[in-house]
């Protein structure tokens, strides 16, 4: 089994970007432009590397390798972009990997890309400037355009070295449990295996209630791969678990004005097979709470307002500080009973959020999780 965290060092170690390795130091796919930028590198790189894994490592400064990181990127259904853009698309899969220096919440992404077997990807549908049936290959540390796919270099070799060098062992095993206690000690962190062979740590901050058991603040991370599966600063999530698996139920708290309550929002059961192997099967379980369509499109216009101050820098009063800090969950709610723009105006004041408002842009980000993962599922 292969630690993810150690090929990472590996891939930054061997050489510069070249056509089975690319680094990025963010990725936009809120916006056209960002998911077409990256349907181009995946489908340069499967088609320059049809034999063997490609990768591409997100959150690392390109000028001097440092990783910085990025947040936590939940979703994946990355594959659905894949599917729905590319012709014979390759089979890709993101996963975050923690590093000990990087902030809490903060990791490194891995895009690992499988090519379809003796099948030339390319595109089925125009996004941004990107035309249908268009084909790109990797040359080098560059994605461009290719009419033909001619000759392939062979780096099979050089890829099966590098991951070799990355397998996991017991010494990177127990560095990875201590790691993640370590940072992990106010959230009362715990370690499961399974199968007598994964390693599993979890941790988060326990409440009981009349509801039940839930967890707040929860990171889990599967050791033996250095793999993060789950984080969540602001949702609730309650745990159970046996001798086959683990299984997390997210909720999410949403409502309007004060009015909030907790709403399932996902399943997500990891299996591990005594063959070594696991997989994670996702459910989506959230029925977004309706509400009357004249309150909605008056609690529109007010956000609407806010968002005209927010752009001017004007000063907020206590109580139009008390509606920003509902500004992101309120435009999320307005999205799912049929009134997109609360959305649009929400992101246009993204940056601003951002350097200004802190707290409320991590709600923000918040909101466009569960967007995103929503969206994704009726994909």
């Amino acid at each position: 089994m292969i630690n993810k965290r150690l090929l990472i060092k590996n891939l930054l170690a061997h050489s510069s970007e070249n056509s089975f390795y690319d680094k990025k130091l963010k990725l936009n796919l809120n916006q056209r432009e960002g998911k077409a930028k990256l349907l181009k590198h995946i489908c340069a790189m499967a088609n320059a590397n049809p034999h063997n894994t490609s990768y591409i490592v997100v959150g690392v400064d390109d000028q001097n390798n440092q990783l910085v990181g990025v947040d936590f990127y939940d979703d994946s259904k990355i594959q659905n972009l894949i599917n729905a853009y590319l012709k014979h698309p390759p089979f890709v899969i993101y996963e975050n990997i923690p590093f000990a220096h990087l902030k809490r919440g903060k990791v490194i992404g891995l895009i690992s890309i499988k090519a379809q077997k003796d099948k030339v990807c390319s595109f089925k549908r125009s996004i941004w400037k990107y035309k249908k049936t268009s084909v790109f290959i990797r040359e080098g540390s560059i994605s461009k355009p290719q009419h033909e796919i001619k000759s392939i270099v062979d780096n099979k070799d050089v890829l099966e070295s590098i991951e070799k060098q990355a397998q996991n062992n017991i010494k990177l095993t127990l560095d990875g449990v201590f790691d993640f206690y370590e940072s992990n000690n106010l959230y009362n962190p715990n370690y499961l295996v399974f199968r007598e062979y994964f390693v599993l740590c979890w941790a988060g901050k326990k409440k009981v209630n009349n509801r039940g058991t839930f967890y707040s603040r929860v990171n889990i991370e599967l050791i033996n791969e250095q793999v993060k599966l789950f984080y969540s600063d602001l949702d609730e999530v309650t745990i159970a678990h046996n001798e086959q698996g683990f299984k997390i139920t997210e909720f999410v708290h949403l409502g309007l004005n004060k009015n909030y309550r907790y709403y399932p929002l996902e399943e997500v059961h990891i299996v591990f097979s005594p063959n070594m192997t696991y997989t994670i099967n996702r459910k989506m379980l959230f029925e977004p709470p309706q509400y009357d369509q004249s309150n909605l499109i008056h609690i529109l216009n007010s956000q609407y307002e806010l968002i005209k101050k927010i752009k001017a820098q004007d000063k907020l009063t206590l109580t139009e500080q008390e509606n920003l800090k509902r500004l992101p969950v309120t435009a999320l709610l307005c999205y799912f009973n049929q009134l997109p723009q609360a959305i649009d105006q929400l992101e246009a004041i993204r940056l601003l959020l951002k350097e200004n408002y802190p707290d409320i842009y991590a709600r923000y980000k918040d909101s466009m999780r569960i967007l995103r993962k929503v969206n994704y599922s009726n994909t």
